[in-house]
């Protein structure tokens, strides 16, 4: 969630807010506490829901946070059992969750909670949160005293009095106000109202509703209480409340009525702002998440009895923490703004709905709940209290993302946002609130998988594909516990002298007895940040296989690790690299690195430092994938980089088009030119290997050679094959040496 920049003041000179931080983890107690006191806090521990309710019965502080997941007393039942203690009705409490769904997320609010915050270590985000929660509290609490005030002054000042004497045609009654009742009208003391005057203030539409007020009030002899707007004698537009209470003569008749008016515009206006801020987004003015649930409540509720259906939109924007990031958080701000405007135009939108209206203003005002909101940080949602079948909602999802495409301008500059939609319909994907929401969700992320910048109807299979995900997520983090992974290995050949010059490790999952290729876990080890710890434990095996093959058949060459690019931009690379190599008593340059053109050139300036520290204790780097990439040649000039592996995509069509030979010659030309080795990977026929070998390189790998294969299949591949010289591209590549009159020799080639 994206906290706006005006929500996080750390200008502040008051005194330090008082926080109480419960957790049962004495870790994250710890850290968290340590943060915010850095942060300006005073910051009191507890370790338990029922040591925080000993505290607060004879401490109250400024703010709470709970952990909602504690034995004993959890962050829920504690919350509710503060909110039932006095004084507690109204003290600000964020819980810490780590389940960010939307059951955990109404269960806090049902407890009691003011907000909610994923556990994380972003702390000033956290600390952002909390002074956006006590400023939010302390305005809370300035209106309502405010609003106690005015309520006081109408008891004890009475700030006007009135005596009112109808008459037949009540209108030309006689109308007695005091001198303080005049000034409430904005009428000197030498002035005089009478109550047609008085009509005449009122706006034209509602004279006819006060007239008839007036006249039931007179003939039932009840007790006269409302808010009059009027316009005073110098335009100004003020709320006056009237209340009176009808008088009687000896006989029982009623001969008039004696109260009070009194201003009370300003507290109307706090009334009305407090509303606001429980019930709009302070950034963007739309409806909050409070606010839509009450309104898809009530849109389900009519949906229901008329029989209709209705259609919740998510709307989550695509890469908006790049701009956020990129531009500052003001100018993601002022992107938010001008986002919401454009949703809004997007439906029938409509600000004020009073409840009670609603019910009864007839059988379709339902349709006035049709709105867009804001979750939270960059996803909104469009609610459709009444559609036909899913294609309104669909052509509601096209006007969204036509009304994205423009450019907005932020931050002095033209910038491009997208939105991936989700869309859920009621009866069919949900009959609750939280139904629609999670299937909208779960059609939303399928959007994003698919690519962003469209919009999916849910369907029970996306709700499964991403059960799947997230199922091979859970057994992908217990399978490094569980020494679930395993390296195979694809044997470096030098077909000159026919002799393994190294190997690449390549990843797999031995999940059960299924060996899982990497295409299927690797993407989404890269997604959740698996792929760190992966990629250290591939370093370690690595090292250790050197080890076990230098001492069963003299291995001295290196072994190829993959890494991707967010691996060589951690400052402790270089030193795992030595703990693993110094663990099994192995040589630096026993490991190689490989890094692909892509992934090199997307965060060249963040890698660069790690690839010359590592050429410094000697680790090779290679370039996986070369030729694939759109890049400049210029960094292969000034990185410390060892050897290039030409793409298995122009080695594919070797001896077929000419386009491929010529690239590769390129490519050979240039990697001689600068000193580097190359290698052709993805070899897998013998006419491939000829043309590679004739255009001058003659290091491969590849299935013509040998497949990936576990490391204890090595030497019996390198026994029953390359020893006894039996494979057939042995006995080619013997053939094209003496064909060129050139001498076998053994050791690398250029």
């Amino acid at each position: 969630m994206t906290l706006p920049t005006a929500f996080i003041d750390d200008t502040d000179t008051g005194p330090s807010p008082s926080v109480l931080l419960v957790d049962d983890d004495e870790v994250n107690l710890l850290l968290t506490a340590l943060a915010l006191r850095e942060r300006g806090f005073t910051i009191t521990e507890a370790a338990s829901g029922a040591q925080a309710l000993d505290l607060l019965s004879e401490w109250s502080p400024d703010i709470i946070v709970l952990d909602a997941m504690m034995p004993g007393l959890d962050g829920f039942t504690t919350c509710r059992r503060l909110r039932r203690m006095v004084g507690f009705e109204n003290v600000p409490v964020l819980m810490l969750t780590g389940l960010e769904d939307d059951a955990s997320i109404a269960r806090a609010y049902q407890a009691g909670a003011t907000d909610f915050f994923v556990k994380a270590t972003q702390w000033s985000l956290l600390a952002g949160r909390l002074r956006y929660l006590l400023r939010a509290s302390r305005t809370r609490l300035e209106l309502e005293r405010s609003k106690s005030k005015l309520a006081r002054a109408q008891d004890l000042a009475r700030m006007g009095s009135f005596d009112w004497r109808p008459v037949e045609h009540f209108i030309s009654g006689k109308l007695d106000m005091s001198t303080e009742a005049l000034r409430v009208f904005g009428i000197g003391s030498d002035g005089a109202l009478t109550l047609g005057g008085l009509l005449r203030m009122v706006q034209v539409d509602d004279r006819r509703a006060v007239l008839r007020m007036l006249a039931d009030v007179r003939e039932r002899g009840s007790v006269l209480a409302t808010d009059l707007p009027v316009q005073l004698p110098d335009g100004r537009p003020r709320i006056v409340h009237v209340e009176a209470e009808p008088e009687f003569n000896e006989h029982g008749h009623s001969i008039g009525y004696t109260g009070i008016v009194q201003d009370v515009t300003d507290r109307r206006t706090a009334e009305d702002k407090i509303r606001h801020l429980a019930n709009f987004d302070a950034l963007t003015g739309l409806p909050n998440r409070r606010q839509l649930i009450w309104r898809t409540e009530r849109a389900l509720e009519h949906a229901r009895r008329l029989g209709h259906q209705c259609a919740l939109l998510l709307i989550d924007l695509d890469r908006f923490k790049v701009i956020n990031d990129t531009l500052g958080h003001a100018a993601g701000d002022e992107m938010l703004t001008e986002v919401a405007n454009r949703l809004r135009a997007c439906v029938r939108h409509s600000d004020q709905v009073l409840e009670g209206a609603l019910e009864s203003a007839g059988s379709r005002t339902h349709r006035t709940l049709e709105a867009v909101g804001r979750l939270g940080g960059d996803e909104f949602v469009a609610l459709l209290p009444e559609v036909i079948d899913e294609r309104d909602a669909e052509r509601v999802a096209e006007r969204i993302l036509d009304a994205m495409r423009e450019p907005i301008f932020v931050g002095g500059q033209e910038c491009f946002v997208t939105a991936s939609v989700g869309i859920a319909v009621f009866p069919r994907d949900g009959t609750s609130v939280v139904d629609l929401m999670r299937n909208s969700d779960v059609a939303m992320y399928s959007v994003k998988a698919a690519g962003r910048n469209a919009a999916v109807v849910y369907s029970p299979g996306l709700a499964g594909r991403g059960r799947e995900k997230l199922e091979l997520e859970s057994a992908l983090h217990k399978a490094i516990e569980r020494d679930e992974l395993v390296l195979h290995y694809q044997p470096k050949i030098d077909v000159r002298s026919a002799r393994m010059v190294g190997a690449e490790a390549l990843m797999r999952w031995q999940r059960q007895d299924v060996l899982v290729p990497p295409a299927d876990f690797i993407p989404l080890a890269e997604e959740s940040g698996l792929i760190i710890p992966m990629s250290e434990w591939a370093l370690r095996e690595a090292a250790r296989q050197a080890k076990a093959w230098q001492l069963s058949f003299g291995f001295a060459d290196s072994i190829a690790v993959n890494l991707p690019s967010r691996v060589f931009e951690r400052s402790d690379l270089v030193e795992h690299i030595h703990e693993s190599v110094s663990t099994y008593g192995v040589p630096h340059r026993s490991i190689q690195l490989e890094i692909t053109e892509t992934g090199l050139m997307k965060d060249l300036q963040d890698v660069i430092p790690s690839l010359h520290r590592l050429n410094e204790i000697g680790v090779e780097i290679s370039i996986d994938d070369f030729g694939t990439g759109y890049s400049s040649l210029a960094y292969l000039t000034t990185l410390p980089i060892s050897e290039l592996k030409i793409d298995r995509s122009f080695v594919r069509d070797l001896g077929i088009t000419p386009q491929s030979s010529a690239v590769v010659t390129a490519i050979i030309a240039l990697a001689r030119s600068l000193g580097l080795r190359v290698i052709a990977e993805g070899v897998e026929n013998l006419r491939q290997m000829e043309v590679l070998h004739r255009l001058g390189c003659g290091v491969m790998q590849g299935f013509l050679f040998s497949r990936p294969i576990p490391a204890d299949s090595i030497e019996a591949w390198l026994q029953q094959t390359v020893l006894p010289r039996k494979a057939p591209w042995i006995g080619q590549a013997g053939e094209l040496e003496r064909a060129e009159g050139v001498r076998l020799i053994g050791g690398r080639t250029p």
